[in-house]
């Protein structure tokens, strides 16, 4: 069993990591003081610069197919880049993304919608939560109606990413209530923003915000319809699924550059005549954190593990998800204790991580929904104690 990185992994994530430390690191504190002032941290303009400078590092599209000029990179090489990621609080992402669910899509709508996206002419959001459905996703109630060609959409999703920006959405409708969502009786919709829908930001804890869409007799030709009548709820799981495992892999790198500000601080912090990391209590944090985060690593990197081998993740990524969200709330916690009172200004990013990690326990499945997965699939026979090496 071998836990090394291949030479190939290494340097990709050599790569990225040189990006960051030059590129998106220096950012820092003027992300933080535009926050500071209720600004984005980063406009749109500035965050397609730097695409376009990763771009020259060779980065572009890391899950998109290379025939779409992406770079088609196996789940543990974007777990590995995701962690990466997560070492600095500046909203960047690659460029060249778009939705997983979006290549489902026939080649007219690829034309208008998936090649845009790509290229960042276009932003699009993922629809399926609603006032009434979270975590129970099949719940949703915002109606499809057919009338002739056209489909009349009436309702309402929330905490939508990307709602307040986006061009068009992704909405996963009621097409067949007798059917029920899970049955075949909801469909996914290619929805422009032009045809009638609003979007109302939801102020949060964290920084920018999620939207809420509203759909009041918004007309989307029958054209529009991603995949086929029927499959919505489980495009919606596919596209909710890859979060699993990229979400806590960010919080690794998250996790990572935490304890490592934490340790330079305890070595040069002192109280009472001596660095404040000679003092058990702060000993045992630190070695606490560390523990954790090497556990999370590995329950995640195998999450993506399975992904590669054509193996059903589901069970692995519940597991990882639920871990490694728990552990960088964990870990963002402690070192803020460290720091003591700095650490809860606004002067250090300690506190923006701590209010942003904790979304990570209740996005793209909440823990409650993980344990419930995790548990279900042993009580059920669906996977045993060990996983892969039962």
């Amino acid at each position: 069993m071998d836990f090394a990185l291949s030479d190939e992994e290494r340097a990709i994530r050599d790569t990225v990591r040189t990006f960051v430390t030059r590129e998106v690191m220096p950012l820092e504190a003027e992300v933080l003081r535009r926050e500071r002032a209720h600004q984005p941290g980063l406009d749109r303009s500035e965050l397609r610069e730097l695409q376009l400078k990763a771009k020259k590092f060779g980065f572009w599209g890391l899950a998109t197919p290379e025939e779409y000029g992406g770079m088609a990179l196996p789940a543990v090489m974007q777990s590995l880049i995701w962690t990466e990621l997560g070492r600095s609080f500046v909203p960047f992402r690659f460029g060249g993304e778009a939705d997983n669910i979006l290549f489902h899509a026939t080649e007219e709508q690829k034309r208008e919608f998936l090649i845009p996206t790509i290229e960042g002419e276009r932003i699009s959001c993922f629809a399926i939560t609603e006032p009434g459905a979270g975590s129970d996703a099949a719940n949703i109630k915002l109606r499809a109606r057919r009338d002739g060609d056209e489909w009349v959409l009436d309702g309402e999703k929330t905490f939508i990413t990307n709602g307040n920006d986006a061009d068009f959405a992704i909405v996963v409708a009621v097409t067949d209530p007798e059917k029920g969502a899970r049955r075949g009786g909801a469909t996914a919709f290619l929805v422009d923003r032009a045809m009638g829908w609003r979007s109302e930001f939801i102020q949060t804890m964290g920084e920018g915000g999620p939207a809420s869409l509203i759909f009041d007799g918004v007309r989307v030709p029958h054209r529009n319809i991603l995949g086929e009548i029927g499959q919505g709820f489980t495009l919606g799981m596919e596209w909710i699924g890859k979060g699993r495992y990229t979400i806590p892999s960010h919080a690794i790198g998250i996790a990572e550059r935490v304890l490592q500000m934490a340790i330079d601080h305890a070595n040069t912090r002192e109280t009472f005549g001596a660095p404040i990391g000679t003092n058990q209590a702060i000993q045992w944090m630190i070695a606490d954190s560390e523990t954790e985060l090497e556990a999370a690593r590995w329950l995640i990197l195998r999450s993506a593990w399975t992904v590669d081998q054509g193996l059903d993740p589901r069970h692995a990524s519940s597991m990882g998800k639920l871990y490694g969200a728990g552990m960088v709330n964990r870990v963002v916690d402690r070192v803020l204790q460290i720091h003591g009172g700095m650490g809860y200004t606004r002067e250090l990013p300690i506190e923006r991580w701590y209010r942003q990690v904790r979304l990570y326990r209740i996005f793209e499945g909440t823990d409650e929904m993980q344990r419930l997965i995790i548990s279900r699939d042993l009580l059920r026979g669906y996977t045993k104690i060990g996983g892969h090496l039962a």
